[in-house]
């Protein structure tokens, strides 16, 4: 039985004639341990994806089960990480990580909320601000404490949200590397969804891509046939980094050009640029 598994979820929004089927027939699979990647284009309804499997929606048609029970409401065992930090702006960094602690373990001692909280602040390298208001803290920052929150509730599954997206190009890929740190350390399962198709290879198992909406469903899986830890300064020369790359980035295009030319719009295509892996 899967970690997570999804059974011909569809969600619908609206009613009769207004209704807009956004995902339909959607089939996944997770094992635990594992680290999955959902590449998809702008729109295409990965957020709803996401919200379905924390259980902040409901499917109107389909189950999703996690560790073999229905997912009926959302769950401190699946931490979610999202783009927008969500940060309460009148807590300091530690006030807002050290809510979280106490929200997931009520019954624990403020010596261990104190401890655990300190513990992933420490790890996200955020010790010198603890103090400090989000409104003093850069991008990076503030999603270093989003991070640190997410995984300081302990929970048995990771969901990332586009967590990095709005983030500068170094800062991103040191967050890359300090969330596969924290996930090879302890082995807890991983769901990122992401626009970035260098991203998604390098951090991830397998990919797999989201089709465009309405109607969206998961497309076939690619697979990362590359050892980690994984060296960003050689995934250039790496032949299957390039392989898998191209064929990702052929299938997202084909699927571009045929829904556009089904509806005649244009669709805002995935993160294709060149590698820029040094």
């Amino acid at each position: 039985m899967a970690y997570l598994e999804l059974k011909n979820v569809c969600k619908t929004y609206g009613e009769g004639t207004n209704a807009t089927e956004v995902l339909s027939n959607i089939n996944l699979s997770i094992e635990e341990g594992e680290f999955v990647a959902i590449v998809g284009f702008t729109g295409s309804g990965k957020t709803t994806l996401v919200n379905l499997i924390n259980g902040l929606l409901q499917p109107t048609s389909g189950e999703i089960l996690f560790k073999e029970k229905m997912v009926t409401e959302t769950s401190h065992e699946r931490g979610v990480i999202f783009q927008n930090y969500s940060l309460l702006p009148w807590l300091t960094v530690e006030q807002n990580v050290l809510m979280a602690v106490k929200e997931a373990f009520p019954k624990r001692k403020k010596s261990v909320w104190k401890r655990k909280s300190m513990h992933y602040i420490e790890m996200v390298g955020l010790s010198h601000a603890l103090n400090k208001l989000p409104q003093e803290l850069s991008g990076g920052m503030r999603q270093r404490v989003a991070v640190a929150r997410a995984l300081a509730m302990k929970p048995d599954m990771i969901i990332m949200d586009e967590p990095l997206g709005a983030l500068d190009a170094l800062t991103r890929g040191n967050l890359q590397d300090q969330i596969l740190k924290i996930w090879e350390k302890d082995q807890r399962t991983a769901l990122l969804i992401t626009n970035d198709v260098d991203e998604g290879i390098y951090m991830a198992d397998r990919i797999i891509p989201l089709r465009p909406g309405p109607n969206a469903t998961l497309g076939p899986e690619f697979k990362i046939d590359i050892e980690r830890p994984r060296d960003k300064t050689k995934l250039n020369d790496n032949p299957n980094y390039m392989k898998t790359r191209n064929s990702i980035i052929e299938y997202l295009m084909d699927i571009g050009n045929e829904r556009k030319s089904e509806i005649k719009e244009a669709f805002e295509l995935p993160d294709l640029a060149p590698a820029t892996f040094l």
